[in-house]
C-alpha cells in the first residue's frame, strides 16, 4: 500500500479521529482514500466473509476463488492489533492481460451475520487507475437474518478501454485500484481495498 501523503483527499480515516462517513459521500470520490474510512470495530454487525468467487459470466470459466478454512471454534481467533488493521483489509489480484478485454463478470461472495439483524446491506465499490475514476459500482442486497449464512451474486458490467488505456494499465502493475465500501443503512461498517496487475 502506499503510505505517502497526497493532497488533501474529501474523506480520510485517522485513528484519533472518528468521521461518519455516508454512501452519498463516497460515490463523490475521485481517487483511492489514503486510508481506511473506518475501523475494524465499526463492524457491530459480525458481517464475516467466507468465500469469494470471480467468474466470466459469458464462458462461465472460473476467474478467482478463495474460502475461509473451517473454524470448529476450539481454537480461540485473536484480534487484530490495530497497528496490523490495515494489511489485512487489502489484497492483490493478478490477472492475465486479456481480463480487461472481458465484458462481464460475476461474482459470488458467501458471508455470515453475527447476533444482530441486518436490515440492509449495501455495497459501493470505486475502480481507479493512477488516480482516474474508471467506473463505480453500487449494489444493496437486502435483509438478512441473524445468525444467518448468506450468498450475494453481483455482475459486473466492465468499462471499455482503449488499446492505448489497456497497454497502460498492464504495463503498470498494481497501479490500478479499487475501493470497497459496505454500509448497513447509513452506517458505513467495513472498508477494504484491492490492487490489480494484468501481466498474467
Amino acid at each position: 500500500l502506499l503510505r505517502a501523503l497526497r493532497p488533501p483527499c474529501p474523506l480520510w480515516f485517522s485513528r484519533l479521529v472518528r468521521i461518519m462517513v455516508t454512501a452519498e459521500e463516497v460515490l463523490k470520490l475521485d481517487r483511492p482514500t489514503e486510508g481506511y474510512l473506518c475501523p475494524l470495530s465499526a463492524n457491530t454487525y459480525q458481517v464475516e466473509f467466507l468465500e469469494f468467487r470471480i467468474r466470466d459470466i459469458d464462458t462461465g470459466v472460473d476467474l478467482f476463488s478463495v474460502k475461509k478454512p473451517e473454524d470448529d471454534g476450539s481454537v480461540p481467533q485473536p484480534a487484530v492489533p490495530e497497528e496490523d488493521e490495515d494489511a489485512c483489509r487489502c489484497i492483490r489480484y493478478n490477472f492475465g492481460p486479456d481480463f480487461l478485454r472481458r465484458g462481464t463478470i460475476g461474482t459470488s461472495l458467501v458471508f455470515s451475520v453475527g447476533p444482530k439483524e441486518v436490515p440492509s446491506f449495501r455495497m459501493v465499490e470505486r475502480h481507479y487507475f493512477r488516480d482516474r475514476l474508471l467506473k463505480s459500482f453500487d449494489f444493496t442486497l437486502g435483509f438478512c437474518m441473524p445468525n444467518s449464512k448468506n450468498t450475494w451474486e453481483v455482475i459486473y458490467t466492465l468499462p471499455k478501454l482503449t488499446p492505448e488505456q489497456e497497454k497502460e494499465m498492464i504495463e503498470r502493475p498494481y497501479e490500478s485500484r479499487s475501493d470497497s465500501f459496505y454500509f448497513v443503512g447509513d452506517q458505513l461498517i467495513m472498508h477494504n481495498k484491492a490492487e490489480y496487475s494484468y501481466q498474467g
